[in-house]
């Protein structure tokens, strides 16, 4: 039998070792970045055509590479950041397979220019699906500019499952993100099609998370520095009042290298026990510095995924620092005691004069001599005649009008004590059925089939959600102009967001008005929405279409108006009287689903009779 195993030639290794490590065009850029990070550069600057489609371009001024090295550098495990097996233990730079450049050159086309210090020329090396087209001295800057276009033109499947632009760019963002906050020393800068996104400069670590996040996020957070054996941990956490329900910024970085790690996040919750509401979460921004004997990188390609030797004691360790932190910095407001008509209490100086107090009394005050009462006035004359004419009237004198009673001959009641009148009759049967709130989040009401028990919060859910999609659909929402716009600053990721759907938003009835570096002023908001916080709605909006990801246009106006719903909808515990208990639950028998919210919880609920009298048998 003849043989059949061969070796693959480099180009069809490295397209199999590309869909591992480049899955999409955030991935060249995270690989491209944290080169140049590895490299020593203290600027960076990344431009991006048609969200990394088109092209790709990482330019820095590290240290660059010799005419051997750059060609090197696209050779399959290639790499200067580890010489043996040993070196894995000991990682402290990003990168360490040698797998990058080479994935990413056998599925687009690169064109790199780099210059070393040392030499007085550089070189330029054109390459296209591993294959290297042409290379020859060119004339740059001391650093490496790496131009990545067309990519994934070689491999259709890949390029045609990518999604949307203003996903992918939203990706893009997300993973510069991650890098930017490690290395707050560095200088960076993103643009999208001509249009600058980031311009961070170097700073302070606090700096850099303002600059990215907006300035309203400082005033946020709570400082953490605790030191061990084990491990030093730093950064910072938000404070109890910061907590949000979707979109709070969560970041973990080990070594300075981004990991995701739900068991840590358990613990920083954990530390916010009993400060915070259930469901909700706490900003933070962790950085762990870890001997890398203790750590193992190498687990996933992607590397975010990072296996801890002493977990359990670094668990610890982390809870216990954020509650220090939480402890020792977050601020207890002052309370102002009514000091009026009260004694003043002098400071007390050790070496002054001490002086007995003076008391101060009444010398004919008699306590057994009956005193005037205050506050109960007496009753008024004549108080009978305003309950005169209340009795429940005849079946057939219901429909009489309560305006027209005419007491004693003394004219018609006041507009109040008319008001008295008619919440003082009952309804007539088979008009308005009577409804039984039970602790201010049920409505109860009696059915023929038992009892039917509604949970009024999910059932607003519900009404104002097909509210907001009808409008959405019709294009007919109105607009309510506030008398003060208020200011509010999106992060990158979120402002990518809004340019997708801001028809969507002004369709619902938002007003918005760029400032500039992703601030907006809110002009206008849609009508019905009082009480609640405009910025937060929003940044709650945007999280919810960050989590729908590359959906539909149906998808994503379906999430709008469940995210505007909730913020809106009544809240658990409002006591409502009749009139309002009979308009919901007619409201809601109207609605296309009466039994579900939009995202699955039930709503309504009937006791069987059967049950009811099995229970009292």
């Amino acid at each position: 039998m003849s043989d059949i195993i061969q070796l693959l030639p480099d180009s069809v290794a490295n397209q199999i070792a590309a869909g591992e490590v480049i899955q999409r065009p955030a991935s060249v850029i995270k690989e491209l970045v944290e080169n140049a990070v590895d490299a020593g550069a203290t600027a960076i600057s990344v431009l991006v055509a048609d969200a990394g489609r088109t092209s790709i371009q990482v330019i820095d001024n590290g240290k660059g590479m010799s005419e051997t090295d750059a060609r090197l550098s696209f050779e399959r495990h290639a790499t200067s950041k580890i010489r043996n097996a040993d070196d894995l233990f000991a990682i402290r730079t990003m990168g360490f397979r040698g797998e990058a450049l080479a994935s990413i050159a056998a599925v687009a086309q690169v064109e790199l220019k780099t210059r070393s210090a040392q030499a007085e020329i550089g070189t330029h090396i054109s390459i296209s699906a591993s294959k290297v087209v042409r290379q020859e001295p060119v004339s740059c800057p001391v650093g490496s500019n790496f131009l990545v276009e067309n990519l994934f033109f070689n491999v259709p499947a890949r390029r045609k499952f990518l999604k949307s632009n203003a996903t992918e760019l939203n990706n893009i963002v997300a993973a510069y993100e991650r890098i930017v906050l490690v290395y707050p020393d560095v200088s960076f800068t993103l643009h999208s099609n001509g249009t600058e996104m980031m311009n961070l400069r170097a700073g302070s670590l606090r700096q850099r998370i303002t600059d990215v996040f907006g300035r309203r996020i400082s005033h946020d957070l709570l400082p953490i520095d605790v030191d061990t054996d084990l491990c030093r941990i730093r950064g910072f956490v938000g404070k109890p009042e910061s907590a949000r329900k979707k979109g709070a910024h969560e970041f973990f970085f080990v070594n300075g290298r981004y990991m995701k790690h739900p068991y840590f996040h358990k613990a920083v919750m954990n530390a916010f026990d009993r400060l915070v509401p259930q469901g909700l979460s706490v900003p933070y921004f962790i950085y762990f510095d870890v001997s890398p004997a203790d750590i193992d990188v190498n687990i996933h390609p992607t590397k975010t995924e990072i296996k801890f030797e002493n977990e359990q004691a670094v668990w610890q360790i982390l809870t216990a620092a954020v509650k220090d932190s939480i402890g020792r910095f977050c601020e207890v407001p002052s309370i102002d005691f009514d000091t009026e008509g009260k004694p003043d209490i002098p400071l007390f100086t050790p070496d002054g004069p001490s002086q007995l107090p003076e008391p101060q009394y009444n010398p004919h005050y008699n306590p057994f001599k009956a005193q005037p009462q205050r506050g109960a006035a007496a009753p008024p004359v004549g108080w009978q005649q305003l309950y005169d004419g209340l009795q429940a009237p005849a079946p057939d004198a219901v429909e009489q009008p309560l305006g027209g009673l005419e007491p004693d001959g003394d004219g018609p009641l006041p507009e109040p004590q008319v008001q008295a009148a008619q919440a003082a009759v009952p309804a007539p049967e088979g008009k308005s059925p009577a409804h039984y709130q039970y602790k201010g989040c049920y409505i109860m009401t009696a059915v023929k089939s038992g009892l039917m028990i509604i949970d009024q919060h999910r059932a607003d859910i519900r009404i104002r959600y097909e509210r907001c999609l009808d409008r959405l659909e019709r294009q007919t929402a109105g607009t309510q102009r506030v008398l003060f716009p208020e200011v509010v600053q999106f992060a990158p990721s979120e402002a990518v967001v809004l340019a997708r759907i801001m028809p969507e938003l002004e369709a619902l009835g938002f007003e918005l008005t760029d400032l500039g570096g992703s601030s907006f002023a809110i002009n206008g908001v849609p009508a019905g929405l009082d009480g609640v916080s405009y910025p937060d709605l929003l940044h709650t909006m945007l999280a919810d279409t960050q989590d729908k990801g590359g959906a539909s246009l149906d998808e994503i106006n379906k999430t709008l108006a469940l995210s505007m719903a909730r913020s809106a909808a009544i809240p658990r515990g409002l006591v409502l009287d009749n009139r309002e208990m009979e308009s919901l639950v007619n409201e809601l028998f109207v609605c296309s689903n009466v039994n579900y919210t939009p995202d699955g919880k039930s709503i309504v609920c009937i006791l069987p009779q059967r049950e009811i009298e099995q229970l009292l048998g």
